[in-house]
């Protein structure tokens, strides 16, 4: 202690020659020792000096320079915005800076910007910050890393700035010098030794280099690619390392901890010793599949959606795939043993018979030249056909000069002359300078469904809810996707194919997809065309939560079908908010996530399978209830697709009031059987068409800009019977698809309690009268006799069963009258008065 003493006492005198400056400079010797053992990251710190005056001092000092550097920042990037204004008086001793600090800030940045690093040197108070901020102990600041990186970046951004102003003459034109002069001296000397082309190339690749080295991943992956290397090479070294002491490091280092600096800022740098069994143990632990692997005994919040957790089938009886990960979730488990109905289950037509007709072809194209030539319409001598199951598409070269609208107004005369049922001009054929006139064939062809499903394109389709549709003019199976539509359209006048076309479209995805990847919901206000697909309930059919049981599985009651378009809402809804939770943008990516087994059903998370609703005589739904259904049809037309909800809805009326605006904008996907007037056509196709149409299964499908002409495949009853025989038969769900519960129009609990009988409906005494005369009470027979609609009839309903003149709902049956004679309808009447 006694050498520490005279060693302290005897620097001070060495430097000073009267006790004046000793004293002033012992205070400043305070100050250096302090610096000296504070912003030095390698010396280390006796605790026992750290006082209360010395905190109060290092605070101080920490905030002159903290004050200091602000300021000369604020003088820097003053000086950008006003150094041009300043530099016009910079001779003048009266002149007011502009610089928001006065004329001291113009000239401390005049001078950094110009004498030392350009534009670059704002970084120098930005370092100045850093250290003021450790000094007042704020922060633990590592001041060796920011001065480092600190003068890197200034290098080389001054030497570049100077670089571009050198070869860039519009960035000359400035008042400050970008790279200042410590730039210039580097750009100077790196193009006396490589020259122009070499200095760039210095400059990216030193940019480069830069960012590589702050790249984390970069580091990380050359790490994973050297460390197995490292091992094999030197193996002995591993052995030495186990053999020496264990040394321990503290987990979070503090800094008022006795012990080397070094140890504390970095203690990652050197390795800690890994015995062998310690790392077969750590192998097990799979922290790409379970984040939370290691922390098992740790308070885990309630939401974590990655555990890993089997589900669906039995979890002891999962696999797993290399002994630490459980193979991904296969939804077809639950019905393993399922098999897809086969082709001999549908009917295979010999069309040998009815083999193409060259005499017609040729007898086709020389009316069609003799027509044209009668009407003085010349056309090149190239005519080409392309013969369809159904219709012959020929394609005709108007000569110049012939206008396209000339040809196209002789569309009657043609198909005179043809002898026709009816012919359509394409003019001009997208994509060719040719005119396509399509000619329905004498003896058309059957597309059956055995030989769209039959086909190749079909077997090796990988949409994800294909439809198998028919056969193109070109002899071509056509395929389209719903999922890729969203929603389809089908109008078409009865008796033209319409509903073949439903049975073509579900038969198709009964082929192609799994029980638990399909649910159909199928709506049908006639009863008879969807009931054939009764038997397969539990296998594809899905229902309203509290129906399974007591309501046919094929809905054809409009309350029922009000009831099931609201749960499908709700379900919509329900499925949005999972998306959300997993963070998924659509049901493909979320059931992805699922099978990948990233989504813990414990948290809410299941398997969806697609669910299409199937709507026969739309039409007759809009004339019973009107919005009540138009409003959730087009609400889930609107959102449902990103979930997974697709609707087809039919009609046989095409009209204006049946296809309003709001179905229009949200069913893009229009497939248009044969109507009666082009009127229909333009309701359903925004175009002229599917009134010269052949029928029988001939329709235009429009996906796009353009429709696309097909001949719809066919499947009779016999073959649909068979094939939902074939599946019922096998082992099935307990239950159908359950959606979420909706109550019925009137039976919620409660539901009277908001009806006034002291505001009666206009229409309530002649409502009640039709209902005692008839002795029989519905909604639907109020709003078809008095022409109002679904809600006004509801609330008339509700008054007349608070009045006690009919019972309560009961489902899709009538209700019960219980007012049987006029007499005592007046009594009540009087009473309500």
């Amino acid at each position: 202690m006694d050498a520490k003493k005279s060693v302290r006492q005897y620097k001070p005198a060495s430097k000073t020659t009267g006790r004046r400056k000793k004293k002033k400079q012992s205070g400043w010797m305070r100050s250096l020792n302090w610096f000296r053992s504070n912003i030095s990251d390698n010396e280390e710190v006796d605790p026992q000096k750290k006082g209360e005056h010395g905190d109060n001092l290092r605070f101080v000092w920490g905030a002159v320079l903290f004050i200091l550097s602000l300021a000369i920042l604020i003088a820097l990037v003053s000086h950008v915005f006003t150094g041009a204004e300043d530099q016009k008086y910079v001779t003048s001793e009266s002149y007011t800076a502009a610089n928001w600090l006065g004329r001291w800030g113009y000239e401390v940045a005049h001078w950094l910007m110009d004498n030392t690093f350009g534009v670059s040197s704002i970084l120098i108070p930005v370092f100045m910050l850093a250290a003021s901020i450790r000094i007042m102990g704020l922060a633990k600041v590592r001041l060796h890393i920011w001065f480092l990186n600190c003068m890197i970046i200034m290098a080389w951004a001054s030497a570049f700035a100077a670089y571009v102003v050198r070869y860039f003459p519009g960035a000359q034109d400035t008042y400050i010098i970008w790279g200042g002069m410590i730039g210039q001296n580097e750009l100077d000397f790196l193009q006396n030794k490589v020259g122009g082309l070499g200095t760039l190339l210095i400059f990216i690749l030193s940019a480069l280099l830069y960012i590589f080295y702050l790249s984390d991943e970069a580091i990380t992956a050359i790490r994973k690619v050297l460390t197995p290397k490292k091992k094999e090479e030197e193996p002995i070294e591993e052995e030495e390392q186990e053999e020496e002491p264990e040394v321990s490091y503290p987990l979070m280092p503090n800094s008022e901890d006795e012990g080397p600096q070094e140890e504390e800022e970095e203690p990652d740098e050197k390795p800690i010793p890994f015995s062998d069994e310690a790392a077969q143990t750590a192998t097990t632990i799979d922290f790409a599949n379970d984040p939370l692997a290691g922390l098992k005994g740790l308070d885990e919040p309630e939401n974590t959606d990655d555990i890993t957790v089997v589900v669906g089938h039995d979890p002891e009886q999962a696999n797993l795939t290399d002994g630490r990960t459980l193979e991904p979730y296969d939804p077809k488990l639950d019905l393993e043993n399922y098999k897809y109905p086969t082709l001999d289950l549908l009917t295979h037509y010999d069309n040998t018979t009815n083999a193409i007709d060259m005499e017609e072809q040729r007898n086709n194209k020389e009316r069609i030249k003799t027509v044209l030539s009668n009407f003085r319409v010349e056309i090149m001598p190239n005519t080409k056909a392309t013969i369809g199951p159904t219709i012959t598409l020929y394609e005709i070269t108007p000569a110049p000069g012939i206008r396209i609208s000339t040809i196209r107004n002789l569309e009657d005369d043609i198909a005179l002359s043809l002898s026709a049922l009816g012919i359509r001009i394409i003019a001009p054929i997208p994509g060719k300078g040719t005119i396509g006139i399509e000619v329905p064939n004498l003896k058309p062809q059957m597309v059956s469904m055995e030989s769209i499903l039959n086909s190749r394109k079909f077997q090796e389709t990988d949409y994800e809810l294909p439809m198998a549709l028919g056969k193109t003019i070109t002899n071509e199976v056509y395929i389209a996707d719903l999922t890729k539509m969203p929603h389809l359209l089908v109008a078409g006048a009865t008796g033209q194919g319409k509903s073949v076309g439903l049975n073509v479209i579900i038969t198709s995805l009964l082929y192609k997809k799994h029980p638990s990847e399909l649910k159909l919901v199928m709506i049908d206000p006639k009863k008879v065309e969807f009931n054939l697909y009764a038997p397969i309930v539990n296998h594809f059919l899905a229902q309203v939560e509290g129906n399974e049981d007591k309501e046919e599985p094929i809905i054809t009651d409009v309350n029922k079908v009000i009831q099931t378009l609201k749960s499908l809402c709700i379900e919509m809804d329900n499925r949005y908010d999972l998306l959300k939770k997993a963070h998924a943008r659509n049901v493909k990516e979320y059931n992805e996530k699922f099978r990948d087994r990233q989504l813990n059903p414990q948290n809410g998370h299941r398997f969806m399978p697609y669910i299409v609703v199937v709507i026969d005589e739309y039409g007759d739904l809009i004339m019973t209830a009107g919005k009540e259904i138009e409003l959730p049809i087009a609400r889930i037309a609107q959102l449902a697709r990103a979930v997974g909800i697709h609707m087809i809805i039919a009609t046989q009326r095409p009209t204006a009031n049946i296809i309003t605006g709001t179905i229009k904008a949200n069913f893009p996907a229009r497939m248009a059987f044969k109507v009666t007037t082009g009127v229909d056509s333009k309701t359903i196709l925004d175009r002229t068409g599917a009134n010269q149409l052949v029928g029988k299964g001939d329709m235009l499908l429009m996906t796009g800009s353009e429709p696309v002409r097909i001949q719809c495949a066919f499947i009779d009853t016999n073959e649909l019977e068979d094939i939902v025989h074939y599946i019922a038969k096998q082992q099935s769900y307990t239950s159908p698809y359950l959606l979420p519960e909706v109550p019925l129009e009137g039976d919620e609990e409660g539901g009277l309690g908001d009806v006034d009988l002291t505001h009666l409906d206009p229409m309530f005494e002649d409502a009640a009268r039709m209902i005692v005369n008839e002795q029989n009470g519905s909604t639907s027979m109020i709003q078809r006799k008095f022409a109002i609609g679904y809600n006004r009839a509801g609330r008339l309903m509700d008054q007349l069963e608070k009045a006690g003149i009919v019972g309560p709902a009961k489902g899709s049956k009538p209700r019960e009258v219980l007012c049987v004679s006029e007499e005592q309808l007046m009594m009540i009447m009087d009473n309500l008065r």
